[in-house]
């Protein structure tokens, strides 16, 4: 019984919305017969947004403004109406009049559905509520919809459909354009504070030669004319550490990255990075940039040092500094200098309950009780630095224990921000990392078409300066900064699995 319920109601749904699409149809077909084709329009003059005339009414009162926008309500009467306007700033209400616009425009207006897409001419007033309006004296339609706007008054829910057709997601959840706009401030306010910095914003490729011996997995494509596999980057570090190595002492690149990769709230196949190079600087002065950003970015994004992310306040005003060694010391109670062996740090993994390889090494279970202990527990913004150099191949070794790398992480909410290093410069260390990478990968899985670059090395061994390097995801960011759950709140077109 309750399954042939369901089934009706869904029959009736689909034939209640077979019916409005045709007579919306109907209608657009009246309207190019009547010699009224809304879509033949090519421009209208906007000279105001609603907005800009709510926060300014006192400028704009009296004063004929010219806007466009979407139907998103209306209280169609005998001789007068009231119409919601929503524009690219927000909502307002127009006043339309039959004696001010005129008999047959007033009736053609009333056959208009929400969601047309409409031009208006009128005064700004108040009316009698206390509600700042438009007065209309010229109306006219300029795009008909064919398809109703979801739950008019609840906006769109459905998540899943919110993502697929964040056209529609935009036009009925207001919020969703206000967290798009703040993402475009963050940019923004990232590029004017390393410009101001002195750094310069560069280009470069996005389709590869090689594919490198890093862990991640890139996306394969191939070039018709050259007759050679491509592939998408899945970083910009070596492109713009050559610059440095011709003389470009700092550089950054705002870019898409490629990872053919699995997909969850935190991560999507194509997200936004940035990464910056200076020269004669290293990791610690790194650091010191990442807070004086992340405190700058707060301020203005979000008005206060202290925000909120799902449910925490985080204090982006106050940092804590732990090395990796002192981190897990902290948060697990387990001594990395209380290692004589790999034996050892083994054995202490074990008794621990952490699973790591048969042949861990001292530094390898360093990072494997990281992960089990701390990260976690990393809420409020935290650097960890001082990784050891089995997880770091492209970090220089601490010149007092080479056995670790000046490199950190940035941890907010139990999630990593950034990734930075003191950079490897001795070409002859770098090249031997990358191959041990390369035959690690092959070793794993023997159909890796992993290379090393030399090329780079090639360029290492005209001689790069000492470098600090820095890389966060853009999409992160904006999630901490917009209180966003998900990386698909914060991407207009996220990747989708097609419907079947």
């Amino acid at each position: 019984m309750s399954e042939n319920v369901n089934n009706n109601v869904q029959e009736q749904t689909e034939q209640s919305l077979s019916e409005i699409l045709q007579i919306r149809r109907d209608k657009l077909s009246a309207m190019v017969e009547a010699g009224n084709d809304p879509f033949v329009k090519t421009k209208y003059d906007v000279d105001a947004y609603s907005t800009e005339i709510k926060e300014n009414f006192e400028s704009f009162e009296g004063k004929e403004v010219s806007l466009g926008g979407r139907i998103i309500s209306r209280r169609i009467m005998g001789k007068a109406s009231f119409v919601g306007l929503r524009d690219g700033e927000g909502d307002i209400q127009l006043y339309v009049r039959r004696d001010d616009v005129g008999e047959e425009t007033y009736a053609d207006f009333k056959k208009w559905d929400i969601g047309d897409v409409i031009g208006v001419k009128g005064t700004v007033f108040l009316t009698k509520t206390g509600e700042k309006s438009i007065h209309a004296n010229h109306i006219e339609i300029l795009a008909k919809s064919l398809l109703p706007l979801p739950e008019k008054f609840h906006g769109l829910k459905d998540t899943d459909t919110r993502y697929r057709q964040r056209y529609v997601d935009l036009i009925v959840n207001p919020e969703v354009r206000d967290t798009f706009l703040k993402r475009s401030q963050i940019l923004r306010e990232i590029r004017s504070y390393l410009d101001r910095k002195g750094f310069l914003e560069v280009d470069t490729p996005i389709l590869v030669p090689i594919e490198i011996g890093a862990s991640a997995r890139p996306f394969k494509t191939h070039h018709n004319t050259l007759d050679m596999d491509m592939y998408l980057r899945i970083e910009t570090e070596l492109y713009l550490k050559r610059l440095i190595v011709g003389g470009m002492n700092r550089v950054y690149e705002v870019g898409r990255i490629f990872r053919n990769e699995g997909m969850d709230t935190k991560h999507n196949p194509e997200f936004t990075s940035i990464e910056l190079y200076q020269a004669y600087t290293d990791y610690y002065g790194m650091m010191d940039l990442v807070e004086e950003l992340y405190k700058e970015l707060a301020q203005k994004v979000c008005g206060s040092l202290k925000i909120m992310y799902q449910g925490n306040e985080i204090d982006m005003g106050n940092w804590e500094r732990l090395t990796m060694v002192e981190a897990v010391k902290k948060y697990s109670g387990c001594d990395y200098y209380s290692w004589n062996s790999d034996e050892d740090a083994r054995a202490c993994a074990k008794e621990m309950h952490v699973e790591v390889p048969a042949d861990a090494t001292k530094g390898t279970v360093l990072v494997e009780l990281f992960d089990a202990f701390v990260e976690e527990k990393l809420i409020q913004p935290t650097f960890i630095y001082d990784y050891p150099v089995e997880n770091s191949p492209l970090a220089k070794r601490k010149p007092e224990d080479p056995a670790f790398t000046e490199r950190f992480e940035y941890f907010i909410n139990a999630t990593e921000f950034g990734n930075a290093f003191s950079e490897l410069n001795d070409p002859i260390d770098q090249k031997e990392r990358f191959e041990k990478q390369v035959a690690a990968r092959k070793a794993a899985d023997p159909d890796c078409t992993c290379e090393v670059d030399y090329d780079y090395v090639t360029a290492l061994e005209y001689g790069m300066p000492p470098t600090g390097g820095l890389g966060f995801g853009i999409d992160r960011l904006v999630m901490l900064l917009t209180d966003s759950s998900s990386i698909r709140d914060v991407l207009l077109f996220p990747t989708m699995k097609p419907i079947e």
